[in-house]
């Protein structure tokens, strides 16, 4: 069978779907871009923000304290709660928490710009003055389907729809004719999908760290070798040709053809790039390569590396596996997160200083998001709760503004209340930076709603 034969052709070929659907953008940027490319890290899980990027020395002040006994106790105030829809009924998660937990790390200042840092990311510390941190971030789903709504905008009880890597493949020319437009590596949240109404061609393709087994059907079956695989690229693309010739208004069969030169350039391009052994021992070390705690997630940051400066448009890096993501941290905060932290705290830094010194970070915006926040109570003795009403990301890179924080939440980190930021306004400072204006982007019959779109983030842009 030709999907046999050319292997994993049949990922590229769902690709022609498309223009059944509706008429592709021209790939062109709307207005000058500042960025070609996103790397996109996401913890899962949950990430507590005063753990990491957003320090409440209240919290040690009052620690074992209620929030109602605090100068603070107006956090509680009705009118101060955003609504949350509250995906499970009854669930024993995503709920206030009333005694107040101590910050469990301390923090120091960093860089020229002296902002503070959690002592679980000395190394990202060490590049603040390249990171602009976002420290008022919501979102309204108090659940870990919250990790479907930082990427599509769009509430986990809600129908699907496209995310903002399946956006960005949507509206922007591929930059390589070889590699996929759209990469996800690392374990997947609960929607396993990005494109939806958009069509398979916009959907991420799932890497794994290992060049001689990538993805699935990347190798070719029957034993074909390269030459007879290419005798049967050709004789299948005359046979398409001779179909174009007598159904010269069909446009599926170019595309068909097309898909299957990618599929076919791919086997040999997807393992070259994944190949890390091409790396100096200098390189490998700056992400990690040579400890146990970092190997994993520095191979999977030193490979997003490889990819992007050969072409990859868009590649999302989740980190934390299980069903609700590894920084998911009810209990044995402490040791969780400090664990946790270990091992993308040096891969993560390592990236940046890579991209900077090859002369990428110019035009690569790389983000570090994660769902939620927790509480500033304790959940049961060492935990802490899901937390929507505050948390905090960072942007770095092409467009960005180094060594700048923007907004804040409360003493008590409960509440964003200084320039808050719904998830979709990252999306929206990431199109802006690459140029893409997302009204024009929408689809007919698909009616996109004002949230979706989000509004950039235009303090933290150079």
């Amino acid at each position: 069978m030709l999907q046999s034969a050319l292997g994993f052709s049949a990922l590229a070929v769902n690709g022609i779907m498309a223009a059944e659907q509706h008429a592709s953008p021209d790939g062109r940027p709307h207005f000058a871009p500042k960025a070609k490319k996103v790397i996109w890290l996401f913890m899962r899980g949950g990430v507590s923000h005063m753990e990491s990027f957003d320090p409440k020395p209240a919290l040690n002040k009052y620690a074992g304290k209620s929030i109602g006994d605090t100068p603070y106790a107006s956090v509680l105030d009705p009118a101060k709660i955003r609504k949350l829809r509250i995906p499970i009924k009854g669930d024993a998660n995503g709920n206030p928490r009333m005694k107040i937990f101590p910050m469990q790390t301390g923090f120091r200042k960093y860089g020229e710009s002296g902002i503070e840092v959690s002592d679980w990311f000395p190394e990202v510390g060490s590049c603040v003055d390249d990171i602009a941190f976002i420290r008022s971030m919501w979102t309204s789903d108090n659940n870990h389907g919250a990790q479907v709504q930082f990427h599509s905008g769009r509430h986990f009880l809600d129908p699907r729809v496209p995310t903002i890597g399946a956006w960005v493949n949507y509206g922007l020319g591929a930059l390589s004719d070889n590699l996929p437009q759209f990469i996800n590596i690392g374990p997947r949240y609960f929607d396993k999908k990005d494109a939806h109404y958009l069509g398979p061609a916009y959907e991420a393709i799932n890497l794994r760290i290992d060049p001689n087994n990538p993805l699935e059907y990347a190798k070719p079956s029957n034993g074909l070798n390269s030459a007879a695989q290419l005798e049967n690229l050709n004789f299948t693309n005359d046979l398409n040709r001779l179909a174009a010739a007598q159904y010269p208004l069909d446009p599926i069969l170019e595309a068909r053809m097309k898909s299957y030169e990618l599929a076919y350039r791919m086997q040999t391009a997807v393992p070259e790039a994944l190949d890390l052994e091409r790396e100096t021992a200098e390189t490998k070390s700056l992400y990690g390569l040579d400890q146990p705690e970092t190997k994993a997630f520095g191979q999977q940051l030193l490979a997003a590396r490889r990819l992007s400066e050969r072409g990859v448009r868009f590649i999302q890096i989740m980190h934390g596996a299980g069903a609700a993501g590894a920084w998911d941290s009810h209990s044995g905060l402490r040791n969780g997160h400090s664990k946790l932290a270990k091992q993308v705290d040096l891969p993560t830094a390592g990236l940046l200083k890579d991209l900077k010194r090859r002369g990428l970070l110019d035009e690569t915006i790389v983000v570090f998001a994660t769902e939620f926040g927790r509480t500033p109570g304790t959940q049961g003795a060492d935990g802490r709760d899901h937390h929507a009403f505050g948390f905090s990301v960072w942007m770095a890179g092409a467009g960005i503004k180094g060594g700048v924080t923007n907004g804040a939440t409360d003493e008590l980190g409960y509440h964003a209340v200084e320039d808050a930021h719904y998830v979709t306004d990252v999306h929206a400072t990431v199109n802006q930076l690459m140029g893409i204006d997302p009204r024009k982007l929408e689809v007919p019959g698909h009616k996109r709603l004002d949230r979706d779109y989000g509004h950039p983030i235009r303090e933290i842009m150079s």
